[in-house]
């Protein structure tokens, strides 16, 4: 059970002992957030996050994150309106230096005027960045119609001219109000003890600060609408965005629980109404989402969608229509039940990692009544009836007092007038949707309070079937989960310039509908699991990958089975997930980031089939038909051609048992042999993009050919792209965090069975691309010419082998890893082997691979942007 004491200083510390893995994570939960600021501060908390990361009384600009990062740890920050929240997770051995480092931060900031010009200028560049995504300007356009008095309406991270006024006054008078002991939480959960935690707290954060808390800042109070308020913005955007949000009462009311299973009921997976009924069967939203927003201070309600604009009157219609519906008569208990179940599912998923767990602690310290109101939230789901989901319906689902917030190109007929129309029509037009065909879910009631400290990791087990399958199996007991991943050799490789987009579309229609289940059986078998089955197209392969409860073991490998041996791929089904997949090529406008990277790829490659876009194009996805996927499917994804990983509780025998009965058997002649790939040449000269594009920044990659996973030097290449990138990283420090060029800068390779890719990638204001660029070859070629410092390379030895241990807590990242490794040719037990190939590079082999791969004369460019 979770530990609470408090320093005689204020401080609050909230502690569970976890040792699943050799891991541990450190939160400092800091109650202030946007909405403690006053107008001329807006942005100011969001400031904050950045600036205890650029020094403090003993470490200069860097070297906080250096410090983490060269002990194989993560740091980070994020801000919301009530709460700004510091974490580290990194390996247990060090876990005394990581609260050292965060504490430090927290407590000793240097904000050096010099530091905070540039960072208020790398912040600047995140509001550019914010500005180039529609969801993040939609989103803004709700809060700021929602909340008129209420500092809700602020963006989190502010805006240019606020920011750009920020003295060093400025954020001292926030930081020494807000950053006192007694307004702090810090929530640690991993592989330490008590008496460890208690001596290393008093330690770094006890004693006197020399400032005290002064109480909370007051807040203007929201009124409540007096009517629907409108506001839709006319934008050049490719997809629809329209919000629905309904006052809902704050984090601690009572109606809470039962307005998170409405929401999870009205509008969250594939089996709940809106997606059922304005997505999946009418067909007239690319997606939609309902969920109770319930922070410190009231609410709201949101149902979002995303749309083609042409569908944006009937898709409003339709989704007015289901929300009153859910107020006309109450749900099904079985929808009930199975939400429930699903809700306390959620807390066990939670906590396969430990900062997931710390999460979790200091989420429900920090302001939703303590660590004690986990329990009493479980409690009062699990009393929620379906008369008690319609109450609540009924008193918040208020179409008076709804605001209807959108952007819309200009071409879309709806206006003001027409939405009221809709909205005023509300009770006219509603009706109780028929419930789901769920199947009940056969559960006990779960225990979420539960210690699940027990060290994990089991044998790994690999056997070859008599068709030819490989199943590996690791037995892992510190959650009751499990996870499977299923793969196949395919993705792009299999593609032709004919064809571009099958494995996508195919690997989407895996779970809408076999032989004996619908698409709607599925969903709700999948739910009554308490889980997940998707399925997902690669450059490299296929793979269906699911995850649940292990009590439900044997009936969600059952349906993983189902799903990869016997798909129909009907017909009406299939041209929804088309529909679905050409909307998703139709908006790539409105992500400049990846159209970046799509253009990338078109340049660095001429044939291989690695240029193509894994949606495939518009004229490739209309001409694929049901007997295309079946025949892929007949040649490519056999049981001979099959990779399963099984990890979690489970017991091996009966795993391979089951694998046996299901994939035991080839089914015959019609598998097919990989195509045959005519390795590219590299280019001979560089070579160079650009696509216009009206946005706030420009998005770059500049690159070269890289590595396939199975060469020997990947490791000494992974060593050099951490040398550039994190925090702590050549680019990150000498671009953004010295020159201000950026928000996003990084370093990155892409291996695939054949040469991959090695690029920097930057998100930069127009003006700066040259320079940016200058900076950019700068840094390329220092680690061409010369060799890395021991300081750096064990900076990102650490870094690599601490995150890829960080990464690997929870079954679903093993299992991946698992099957993608023994498909590839690598063997099941290559991650085993990890840390000890990371461990013998060394700066000779940074050199040679940099020099191998960077051919600054050769390189590719591609540009998106003004």
């Amino acid at each position: 059970m979770p530990l609470r004491y408090r320093l005689s200083n204020g401080l609050t510390v909230v502690f569970e002992e976890q040792h699943a893995a050799r891991v541990a994570a450190f939160q400092v939960w800091v109650r202030a957030g946007s909405a403690d600021e006053r107008e001329d501060q807006a942005g100011l908390a969001h400031l904050h996050e950045h600036m205890l990361f650029k020094g403090t009384a003993r470490r200069g600009p860097g070297e906080v994150a250096h410090d983490i990062e060269a002990r194989g740890g993560e740091i980070n920050a994020w801000t919301s309106f009530d709460q700004t929240v510091y974490h580290v997770v990194m390996a247990s051995r060090f876990a005394r230096e990581g609260l050292d480092v965060l504490a430090d931060a927290v407590r000793s900031p240097a904000f050096e005027p010099s530091e905070l010009a540039r960072e208020i200028e790398v912040v600047c560049e995140e509001i550019k960045r914010s500005e180039d995504m529609p969801s993040r300007r939609a989103s803004r356009e709700l809060f700021s119609t929602a909340f008129r008095v209420h500092p809700y309406r602020r963006p989190v991270i502010g805006w240019e001219e606020t920011v750009r006024g920020f003295s060093r006054e400025k954020v001292l008078e926030f930081y020494e109000r807000h950053y006192t002991p007694e307004n702090m939480v810090l929530s640690v959960a991993g592989d330490l003890t008590e008496e460890q935690l208690r001596a290393w707290v008093e330690e770094t954060l006890g004693g006197d600060w020399g400032r005290s808390y002064t109480g909370p800042v007051p807040r203007e109070h929201e009124p409540m609408p007096e009517g629907p308020r409108v506001s839709l913005r006319r934008e050049e955007v490719r997809e629809a965005y329209l919000h629905l949000g309904f006052p809902i009462p704050s984090l601690e009311h009572p109606d809470t629980p039962a307005l998170d299973v409405l929401a999870m009921l009205g509008g969250q997976g594939e089996a709940s109404r809106l997606v059922r009924e304005v997505k999946r069967r009418a067909g007239l939203v690319n997606d939609v989402h309902l969920s109770a927003y319930t922070p410190k201070d009231p609410g709201v309600m949101i149902a979002s969608l995303t749309l083609p604009p042409a569908h944006a009157e009937a898709a409003l219609e339709a989704t007015v229509r289901t929300l009153a519906g859910l107020a006309a008569a109450p749900p099904s208990v079985e929808e009930v039940s199975t939400v429930q179940a699903l809700i306390e599912s959620e807390a066990v998923y939670q906590r396969e990692t430990v900062q997931g767990l710390a999460r979790k602690l200091g989420y429900f310290e920090s302001g939703a009544g303590g660590i004690e109101a986990e329990k009493r939230y479980y409690e009062a789901v699990a009393q929620v009836t379906p008369e008690r989901v319609q109450e609540v319906a009924q008193r918040y689902l208020d179409f008076d007092r709804v605001v209807v917030a959108g952007l819309l190109p200009g071409s879309v007929a709806l206006d003001e007038g027409r939405v009221r129309e809709v909205l005023a029509g509300a009770s006219r037009t509603a009706h109780a949707a028929p419930p789901p065909r769920r199947t009940p879910p056969a559960h006990a009631p779960l225990q979420v309070m539960a210690s699940l400290s027990r060290r994990r990791g089991g044998p790994l087990t690999v056997e070859q079937l008599p068709s030819g399958a490989q199943v590996v199996v690791r037995e892992e007991r510190a959650v009751p989960l499990v996870a499977m991943r299923a793969v196949f050799p395919g993705g792009l490789r299999y593609e032709t310039p004919q064809d571009n987009g099958i494995t996508t579309l195919l690997a989407r229609m895996l779970t809408r509908g076999t032989a004996t289940r619908d698409a709607e059986d599925i969903t709700a078998e999948v739910d009554a699991l308490s889980g997940s089955v998707s399925g997902a197209g690669g450059r490299n392969s296929v793979s269906l990958r699911a995850e649940c409860l292990s009590r439900h073991f044997t009936r969600g490998f059952a349906l993983v089975a189902d799903c990869l041996l016997h798909p129909a791929f009907p017909e009406e089904e299939l041209a929804r997930e088309r529909r679905l997949l050409l909307q998703d090529i139709h908006t790539r406008e409105d992500k400049p980031a990846s159209m970046a990277f799509d253009l990338f790829a078109k340049t660095l490659w001429e044939r291989h089939p690695y240029r193509l876009h894994t949606h495939g194009e518009q004229h490739t996805v209309e001409a694929l038909t049901r007997e295309a996927l079946q025949g892929y499917h007949a040649r490519h994804m056999d049981p001979s051609q099959l990779t399963l990983a099984v990890v979690g509780d489970v017991d091996t025998d009966e795993v391979l048992a089951r694998a046996y009965e299901a994939f035991g058997h080839a089914r015959g002649p019609s598998a097919a042999p990989p195509p045959a790939l005519v390795p590219e040449d590299p280019p001979r000269e560089a070579r160079q993009a650009k696509k216009v594009l009206a946005r706030a920044q420009s998005h770059l990659v500049l690159g070269f050919p890289g590595a396939r996973v199975s060469d020997a030097w990947r490791h000494a290449l992974e060593v050099l792209v951490t040398v550039l990138s994190g925090q702590g990283g050549r680019l990150f420090v000498e671009l953004r965090d010295k020159r201000s060029m950026a928000y996003s800068v990084s370093a990155l390779s892409m291996e695939g069975l054949d040469p991959g890719y090695f690029g920097v990638y930057m998100g930069t204001s127009p003006e700066k691309v040259d320079a940016a660029l200058d900076g950019i070859r700068e840094q390329l070629r220092r680690v061409r010419e010369e060799p890395i410092s021991e300081a750096e390379l064990s900076r990102a030895r650490e870094h690599l082998i601490g995150t890829h241990e960080i990464g690997l807590q929870r079954n679903g990242a093993r299992a991946a890893l698992l099957a993608l490794d023994h498909a590839y040719g690598l063997g099941a037990e290559t991650f085993l082997h990890y840390a000890e190939a990371v461990s013998r590079v060394d700066a000779a082999a940074v050199l040679e691979v940099a020099r191998r791969v960077i051919q600054l004369e050769r390189a590719t460019l591609a540009v998106v942007g003004p």
